[in-house]
């Protein structure tokens, strides 16, 4: 009975201790729309425009036109993408695509959702979405999986009759992450965010060279290290499996001497 009440006692502490680390991987509301977020898109991967996570950006443009935004991702998130485009009168169906890529310009595989749709001719919108991969802190050189830095969004239409090239269109745009936590945590991370600029930077205190203007992403800092929640839960497993073996050995060690063997023997 003593055993089995200091098994309980300590299953209940390491569940109290646990509950922050559980609370802190679930997913965060997601932020209103920031009145600050841009109502204009980049044409190039040079130009896009800058949006947080939780903003709602918009844009105005025409079909056939390319337009881009970039966001911020860090380790252990995953990202979901979504864009709607509002559509004028037009003479045919049209088919548009929404593109993500990272910070090297590698186009990122879509895990589930509409990427590509096709409108049609009555529709007044249409809608696409995006849920990538989780970002990774690491990776082999030769991997293409998502790591922590700037991602460019491009949305454009792939496919539509000749006459309704160049009609006027709307786009919005809203990015929200879930928190995979140590879930998804793997060995190692990045000496820099995958942000541009970062591998032209001069040397500070140089006179006359000039440092390149680097991305606004990640002011409070990039959160990529060696730490994460999965360090909790090893810790547990490791208690329990302390207290698993002095449990084990309490009810197979007996009672003592057995009673068939003489006092003197």
């Amino acid at each position: 009975m003593r055993i089995t009440r200091v098994l309980g006692a300590a299953l209940l502490a390491l569940g109290l201790a646990a509950g922050p680390a559980a609370a802190d991987s679930s997913p965060s509301p997601s932020a209103s729309a920031d009145d600050d977020a841009p109502t204009q898109a980049g044409t190039s991967f040079r130009t896009a425009a800058e949006i947080e996570q939780g903003e709602r950006a918009t844009a105005s443009g025409s079909t056939g036109d390319y337009l881009y935004w970039s966001f911020p991702a860090d380790t252990g998130q995953r990202p979901t993408v979504k864009a709607t485009v509002k559509l004028p009168a037009r003479h045919g169906a049209e088919t548009w695509q929404l593109d993500v890529y990272d910070g090297l310009r590698r186009r990122q595989a879509c895990q589930y959702g509409a990427q590509s749709r096709t409108a049609a001719p009555d529709a007044g919108s249409v809608e696409l979405a995006c849920v990538l991969r989780t970002v990774r802190g690491w990776s082999e050189p030769w991997a293409n999986d998502p790591l922590p830095g700037t991602y460019y969004i491009r949305l454009t239409v792939v496919d539509l009759a000749a006459s309704d090239l160049g009609q006027p269109v709307g786009a919005e745009v809203r990015v929200d992450s879930k928190d995979i936590g140590g879930a998804a945590a793997v060995d190692g991370s990045l000496g820099k965010p995958l942000v541009p600029g970062i591998a032209v930077k001069s040397a500070e205190g140089k006179e006359g060279s000039k440092e390149a203007v680097l991305s606004s992403f990640g002011r409070d800092g990039w959160s990529s290290g060696w730490w994460s929640d999965r360090w909790v839960w090893t810790g547990i497993g490791g208690v329990l499996a302390a207290l698993a073996g002095i449990g084990g050995y309490a009810l197979t060690r007996g009672s003592g001497r057995p009673s068939r063997v003489p006092p003197g023997a």
